[in-house]
């Protein structure tokens, strides 16, 4: 644990970034393998859990958590088992 106040507050904002981001990269995880299931399944409330995904993958991209290209191919592949 550092000593110094600046770095004692840098170790508390990097602890709670992690956090945030572990989070909206699990939620975005979660939501990802929810809509896969409902597409495999033909659930008729598969596409607004497509929508879901789409929109935390996004999410995810913007603020730098899976680099955009990722997130586009991952959101192709989905929609792909959508149609």
């Amino acid at each position: 644990m550092p000593n110094i106040k600046s770095a004692i507050k840098r170790v508390k904002q990097s602890n709670a970034a992690n956090e945030q981001n572990s989070n909206t990269k699990h939620a975005m995880r979660t939501a990802v393998r929810k809509a896969e299931t409902a597409l495999d399944a033909k659930d008729e409330n598969a596409t607004g859990l497509l929508r879901d995904a789409i929109k935390k993958m996004d999410t995810a991209a913007r603020k730098g958590l899976i680099h955009k290209n990722t997130a586009s191919r991952q959101k192709a592949r989905l929609t792909k088992k959508a149609l």
